[in-house]
């Protein structure tokens, strides 16, 4: 068993940072890669960001890159979010997710331990 855990959501304006981290317990991540989704009210959940196992390959939404950074630190079982120049309508629940892959995916099916997630709100 796996738990995540995000935290570092908030209220931010537009044009903001955050940086959310989703720490896991129970066992090692080190061999997985991990991935952030979001869903805002009304709406589907959505692919973020993945990282494969090392760290040393990333993939990201399109609505999100080049703003957004996705980074692990395996010696703490952690993955990281960095949010940069915010939205609005980057306003959602944000939830980290492990994949039993060591590669990249954003298919939420292929994922197999989610966290509860963590609510980012960008005011205009």
């Amino acid at each position: 068993q796996v738990q995540l855990v995000e935290s570092g959501g908030g209220l931010v304006q537009a044009g903001g940072s955050l940086r959310l981290s989703c720490v896991a317990s129970g066992r090692t991540i080190s061999n997985n890669a991990m991935g952030w989704f979001r869903q805002a009210p009304g709406k589907e959940r959505e692919f973020v960001a993945s990282i494969n196992w090392s760290g040393s390959g990333t993939y990201y939404s399109d609505s999100v890159k080049g703003r957004f950074a996705i980074s692990r630190n395996n010696a703490e079982n952690t993955v990281y979010l960095q949010m940069n120049s915010l939205k609005p309508e980057d306003t959602a629940v944000y939830s980290c997710a492990k994949t039993p892959r060591a590669l990249i995916t954003s298919r939420p099916y292929e994922y197999d331990y989610w966290g509860q997630g963590t609510q980012v709100t960008v005011s205009s």
